[in-house]
């Protein structure tokens, strides 16, 4: 048995967005606005059923207490509007008579109509449906959407191809596409093209990129700056740069000074040091020097 799953309903939540958004406090209530939902993209549907060029690629629906938006992603909105807004407000006036409410009509216009999973695959459909060679298709498909700056594509075709009596299984691939990271970026649609020899399928996975989650910040407090001032005392010199604080201090010895004691100005009485004879004393040894010479 096999254990696939539908890439968009994997990622619901997680990178995929739902294609509805209303709430109701019910479940009861539930059954009937899904109904209600069904009926309004079956309206769309029909509507632009002739217009098979129109290329509606996506139909979101957004349900408020008072009115219905509905967004309609076309990759030819103009085909869609018609002359002044005709085809619009043909198509607003039956949406409001299904429902009951007012109904806001937005019509978007596709950027990227070969980055599309719906619109590529219901492209090879209708040549499938014209007798064109289905891999020629197929290669033209993959082709363009790799031009257009997709990372890889996938395409499956399942069915009685080429009108053969038993059906079989085509599968096309270029590049890479990782359905297991729920991170990839994985845009998946299919389309069914009626034959005369049965209804063909066709399912095409494109992968645009790596979507990385949002960083999330956390709200820092903010510390006030608080300054300190300290005012240096005696050889000490203290700095205060770039909130950091350095000391620098002197470490140079300052030499000692020396006692000198002056004699003349002593008092009567004071010692004086030995080895040393105070000024009188050496006169009176010069006059008893002279004495004797003479």
């Amino acid at each position: 048995m096999g254990h696939k799953t539908h890439p968009v309903g994997f990622r619901l939540g997680i990178t995929k967005d739902w294609s509805t958004h209303w709430f109701v406090p019910k479940g009861s209530q539930y059954r009937e606005l899904v109904l209600g939902d069904m009926t309004i993209r079956n309206i769309i549907k029909d509507e632009y059923k002739p217009f098979s060029d129109a290329g509606i690629a996506k139909v979101e629906i957004e349900r408020n207490t008072q009115d219905i938006s509905v967004n309609i992603h076309s990759a030819r909105p103009g085909i869609l509007i018609g002359r002044d807004g005709e085809r619009v407000k043909k198509l607003r006036a039956r949406l409001e008579k299904s429902s009951g409410k007012r109904m806001q009509l937005n019509i978007l216009e596709v950027a990227q109509p070969e980055m599309n999973a719906y619109l590529v695959a219901r492209n090879i459909a209708d040549q499938i449906e014209r007798r064109v060679a289905f891999r020629r298709a197929l290669r033209q498909g993959i082709q363009r959407t790799m031009q257009a700056g997709a990372l890889g594509i996938k395409i499956i075709v399942k069915g009685r191809i080429n009108g053969a009596e038993i059906a079989r299984t085509e599968k096309v691939m270029e590049g890479r596409v990782p359905l297991h990271n729920l991170n990839a970026d994985i845009d998946y649609d299919f389309a069914e093209a009626a034959t005369m020899m049965g209804r063909i399928g066709v399912k095409v996975y494109i992968f645009k990129g790596t979507l990385e989650p949002k960083p999330i910040i956390e709200a820092v407090d903010e510390i006030e700056t608080i300054q300190v001032t300290v005012r240096p005392d005696g050889d000490e010199q203290i700095t205060d740069e770039s909130k950091e604080i350095v000391r620098n201090v002197e470490t140079d010895k300052v030499p000692e000074p020396k006692a000198t004691i002056d004699t003349l100005d002593e008092p009567e009485g004071q010692a004086v040091p030995e080895g040393e004879s105070s000024e009188p004393d050496q006169l009176k040894d010069t006059e008893k020097d002279t004495d004797a010479s003479a």
